[in-house]
């Protein structure tokens, strides 16, 4: 059984992902919630397998929680499904670690079809929406990991390994301030800002393995 939290500030619309996800038989609903503070403690109640979330919700945004969730847990599994669905909106929740991204103008079993590849840990779009655009984000990730010196890129890859800036100082036997320029550069040069956005990054290009994390 795959266990859903769902977040959206209309319960009508909780109810209809509710009804539709749940007749596949697998799927199961364990909580719901209409705003980012009560989605985030739902999550740590409840260790949902995947959400599926608004992003324009009151108080703090959806891309906002997407981070708090991830920061709690790496593995966490998240599909943003939203009526606002530009290019550079999709792009972003993407690359704040969102698997999926569906449109609220998409047919009803994208939402399903975006759980289902959320759990496996697979990206996804929803028909409506570019292809191109989970393949330009692949690109401009590879011309990322690509300028990256030697150096930064085995602090790239302890840190996303889970070692301790003081860790990676000891294994490469340099400097912790050395480490500490490294790693702003690295994140700088990733265009990442947090620690679970690096480890996303760095398991969707194959620099660790899922059991790494």
């Amino acid at each position: 059984m795959i266990r859903l939290l769902l977040i959206d500030d209309h319960p009508v619309v909780r109810t209809g992902y509710r009804r539709l996800l749940e007749q596949a038989g697998d799927l199961s609903v364990v909580a719901e919630a209409g705003d980012a503070d009560a989605a985030y403690a739902a999550f740590v109640a409840e260790q949902p397998d995947v959400c599926v979330t608004d992003l324009s919700m009151p108080g703090a945004g959806g891309l906002d929680l997407l981070r708090k969730l991830l920061a709690r847990d790496l593995g966490a599994r998240v599909v943003v499904c939203s009526m606002h669905d530009s290019a550079q909106l999709v792009r972003r929740a993407l690359a704040s670690g969102a698997c999926a991204f569906v449109s609220k103008n998409a047919p009803p079993e994208s939402l399903e079809a975006a759980v289902r590849a959320a759990y496996r840990g697979e990206r996804y779009l929803s028909a409506d929406l570019s292809p191109a655009l989970l393949q330009r984000e692949a690109d401009t990730e590879t011309e990322r990991l690509a300028s990256l010196s030697a150096r930064e890129f085995e602090v790239f890859r302890l840190l996303a390994e889970g070692h301790a800036p003081a860790d990676c100082a000891v294994i490469l036997n340099v400097s912790p301030k050395t480490i500490a320029n490294n790693q702003t550069q690295v994140k700088e040069k990733l265009g990442v800002s947090t620690s679970a956005a690096l480890v996303h990054l760095a398991l969707r290009h194959g620099v660790i393995r899922p059991q790494s994390v």
